[in-house]
């Protein structure tokens, strides 16, 4: 079972098979439960206007649950959804492993040369497109100037990360709920460990070597450490909300 695939930089994207919709069909479709998939959903009417042969049935799940279920579903081709959400992540693996076709024509209406060059490289294998982004996010840090103002705090041009771990300390005061920093924490790669490490790379950092052996370096015990204390003495109490919250 080879499917079409769309996807999004770190984020999620729409996987189908390749069978064409025939009369009275329901597509059944899994997808995360996130503001940018709530608002795609939203799109069902205008859908159904131009396909009123077509039925949508959405199926609106977990980040952690979907990842699970939709490898699951692909892996042993149980056909249980008609269109997936994706990542970027799964896009070159489930391609190397002739899960996805690539997508050679989309149109004339799609300026794929218009997709930004790290989101095209990302949804590629071998120079092939197999996704097309629905979105696509990246890592950047985001401040309340009133409360930098009020601890005498001033953002930096470049700020580092020893920077911002000691402005979150300066900012923290539990007595008035005021945590000086938010960050993902719940477990599973799309909620943690991708911002893991992009954050881990900025200390010089990687996971394995070219041979695929696991390193243990200095970069990225500091990256954790910095992480641990973070959480310890930053954070709101409510740990595990999803990270689009």
């Amino acid at each position: 079972m080879k499917l079409l695939a769309t996807s999004s930089l770190g984020a999620f994207a729409a996987v189908a098979l390749m069978s064409g919709a025939m009369a009275e069909t329901r597509l059944t479709i899994a997808t995360v439960n996130n503001g940018d998939m709530i608002r795609m959903q939203k799109l069902t009417d205008d859908f159904t206007k131009i396909n009123p042969d077509i039925a949508l049935n959405w199926v609106t799940l977990e980040e952690n649950v979907l990842r699970q279920k939709v490898t699951t579903d692909i892996a042993t081709k149980s056909g249980q959804y008609d269109i997936l959400t994706i990542g970027t992540y799964e896009v070159p693996i489930w391609a190397k492993k002739g899960w996805l076709v690539p997508l050679d024509d989309l149109g004339a209406d799609y300026d794929i040369d218009d997709l930004l060059p790290a989101i095209r490289s990302g949804l590629s294998l071998d120079g092939k497109l197999y996704a097309a982004p629905f979105y696509g996010e990246s890592s950047m840090i985001m401040y309340r100037k009133d409360l930098f103002d009020k601890a005498g705090i001033k953002m930096p041009e470049s700020p580092t990360w020893d920077f911002v771990a000691d402005a979150a300390r300066k900012i923290t005061v539990n007595s008035s709920e005021t945590y000086g920093i938010c960050l993902r924490g719940k477990a599973g790669w799309g909620e943690n460990m991708a911002f893991l490490s992009a954050t881990a790379n900025s200390f010089g950092a990687r996971w394995f070597d070219e041979k695929w052996r696991p390193l243990r370096s200095a970069g990225m015990e500091e990256r954790l450490e910095l992480l641990r204390q973070g959480h310890a003495r930053c954070r709101p109490s409510r740990r595990f909300l999803e990270w689009f919250q």
